[in-house]
């Protein structure tokens, strides 16, 4: 959780540096790169078969679609806000989409949580201004999270049929392969014209914020299943505005901070025993 709430604060570095596809591509790339000594040291059998090729092209497709949404909220907002947005109502929306897909009855505590979890989300977003909501970041965020959560959910089942270090590491490669036919036409070797700031947000953002960490998430997703190991996600928007404060001199937001807030308690709610 710390170094997801670093990486909001190194895409924040990234998106005004160079186009879209390019530092996608590259995220991607080296991301998968720094999955290889992972792989030489768990030495586990790689298998792809059938039962699992659908949860690997659908995460692919989803972090596909994650990326360029965190890409094009970060551009146009705050660091700190994509964290405590997208952090704070993915868990929320990741037991929304348990309770609909699999008809989970739900308990008064769990619908309360709900609640609160909406309001905190329409505090965070500001969707009474309907205007702002439209043409600023908040929208992208709301899709993050939303995505995010599928992700959750794909990756909990997923280790049914395939190790999770094998998982992060398909997906990191088959997004890397496709962004790179998408952006075959740029200036792909533009990075390295780039200084040193741009490439230890680079380095952190694709090794530390997505390798070590996402493959983290997936082996307490599968271990712990995807409501529990969501709701650990509360830590990282406390990360992700310390960071962002200090690295990027970003405001507190009150009306971040208070949505923020009541996110965290709906998931307190929603997980509580």
């Amino acid at each position: 959780m710390l170094l997801w709430g670093g990486g909001w604060s190194a895409l924040k570095i990234l998106t005004p540096t160079l186009p879209m596809d390019v530092i996608i591509f590259w995220r991607f790339f080296i991301m998968s790169i720094a999955f290889l000594p992972i792989l030489y040291f768990f030495k586990e059998p790689l298998v792809i078969n059938k039962s699992n090729l659908k949860y690997i092209i659908g995460s692919s497709v989803l972090n596909i679609a994650f990326m360029v949404s965190s890409f094009m909220g970060i551009k146009y907002g705050l660091a700190g806000a994509g964290g405590v947005i997208i952090t704070t109502l993915s868990p929320v929306m990741t037991f929304l989409l348990v309770a609909i897909l699999f008809r989970k009855k739900l308990q008064n505590r769990q619908y309360i949580g709900l609640f609160l979890g909406i309001i905190g989300g329409y505090t965070m977003l500001e969707i009474g201004n309907f205007e702002q909501f439209l043409n600023g970041s908040n929208i992208y965020f709301l899709l993050c999270a939303l995505i995010w959560a599928g992700v959750t959910l794909l990756s909990q089942y997923s280790h049914k049929h395939i190790h999770p270090i094998h998982y992060s590491f398909i997906i990191s490669a088959i997004a890397s392969f496709v962004t790179f036919i998408y952006a075959y036409d740029s200036n792909l070797l533009v990075v390295f014209e780039q200084d040193s700031r741009f490439w230890i947000a680079m380095i952190y953002l694709a090794v530390l914020g997505q390798s070590v960490a996402t493959t983290i998430f997936f082996i307490a997703s599968g271990k712990l299943g995807s409501e529990k190991t969501s709701s650990f996600m509360f830590l990282v928007p406390l990360f992700a505005l310390v960071i962002a404060y200090f690295t990027l001199d970003e405001p507190l937001q009150i009306h971040i901070l208070l949505g923020g807030a009541l996110s965290m308690i709906a998931i307190f709610f929603i997980n509580k025993k």
